[in-house]
């Protein structure tokens, strides 16, 4: 009997299945600057353990994308270890700050499975939750991605179609704010002067700084998060596939846009919703990213009036500058410069 596992192929999964992830993960001070290192990120609320507690927090909180990534990786070697390629999000919730010291667990549940007519891959489709050591849910996420079947089948047994209602924009009812403003805001420290009464629906943001990736910095993010898909890693296997090159880890473009937002958004302190988003087109090593955002929503907040919340659509792009890009052709696809597509919720002090 086999000691080692190939992976679960699209032919394994079955609605309604549900699964433990392996290896839980105890967030360290190591964890936490190995992040920055990687995206440079300087939004105030995960920098400095002092802002942090001057927002009424009792400890400086990682950064959200920190724990969503260390909880995607968890669900990877039984969900995505064959993946093509990570397809969308959507309702991912924030629901508590995780602090060094946290321990992270992870389960999935399969909501939906969709044959691709090709009969080599199919999308699956699956809600995951990361909880702390209290068993506390700290996030949850649906995603869906594209996995390779053992085998390729014929036409007439691909099996069956169920697509799970996805949900929207999460309602400000289910967003959490964990922080508070006590007394005053300190612009000058956490680097913006513009709050959340300064923006408005429409309004575009052209974050202007571009980061080139190199291949170091994508695997090192990889490994960080115990992400163990052959698609970043394995370039033997990668050079005879139809792509030829490593796959960047979607989540690794996502966090450097969150990081250049900082230019535009720097008030912008927590993510406190995913509500969905696209990996549009492959990234690879020797690119470099641009981001733009747009206003889509100003959130009031339930019996909350000194902190806010920003429905926003941020933009990815590789080696092309972001200033008046089209994003999709005639044909209503997205053209080939656009990486990433992505719409959250973010929290910022108000006037």
């Amino acid at each position: 009997m086999s000691k080692t596992t190939a992976g679960n192929y699209f032919e394994d999964f079955r609605l309604g299945q549900e699964l433990v992830h392996a290896t839980p993960r105890t967030i360290t001070e190591g964890d936490v600057a190995l992040y920055a290192g990687l995206y440079g990120s300087r939004f105030a609320l995960t920098s400095g353990e002092t802002f942090a507690r001057g927002l009424g927090l009792e400890r400086m909180p990682v950064d959200e994308l920190l724990a969503f990534h260390v909880v995607f990786g968890k669900s990877v070697p039984d969900i995505s270890l064959n993946a093509v390629a990570n397809l969308g999000y959507a309702g991912g919730r924030f629901h508590r700050p995780v602090h060094v010291g946290d321990t992270l667990t992870a389960t999935s549940t399969v909501i939906g499975l969709k044959p691709n007519s090709n009969g080599a891959s199919g999308n699956v489709y699956v809600r995951t939750e990361g909880r702390n050591q209290d068993s506390e849910v700290v996030l949850d996420y649906v995603r869906w991605v594209m996995v390779r079947r053992r085998e390729t089948v014929p036409a007439d047994r691909l099996g069956e179609t169920t697509i799970p209602d996805l949900p929207g924009a999460v309602p400000a009812s289910e967003l959490i704010a964990p922080w508070r403003v006590v007394g005053g805001y300190d612009t000058a420290l956490a680097g913006s002067e513009f709050l959340w009464d300064d923006y408005e629906v429409g309004e575009r943001i052209d974050h202007v700084d571009g980061v080139t990736i190199e291949e170091s910095d994508h695997m090192l993010a990889t490994r960080l998060y115990q992400n163990t898909a052959k698609v970043h890693f394995d370039q033997h296997a990668q050079a005879s596939s139809k792509i030829g090159r490593r796959l960047i880890y979607g989540g690794h473009v996502i966090s450097l846009a969150r990081a250049l937002t900082f230019n535009g958004l720097g008030n912008a302190l927590s993510v406190a919703a995913i509500n969905g988003g696209s990996h549009a087109n492959p990234t690879f090593a020797g690119h470099t990213i641009y981001a733009w955002s747009e206003v889509l929503e100003r959130i009031e907040l339930p019996g909350r009036h000194n902190v806010g919340a920003l429905r926003i659509r941020t933009v990815a792009t590789k080696d092309h500058p972001c200033a008046d890009v089209p994003l999709r052709g005639e044909d209503g696809r997205y053209l080939p410069h656009v990486v990433l597509d992505l719409d959250y919720t973010v929290l910022m002090p108000r006037r």
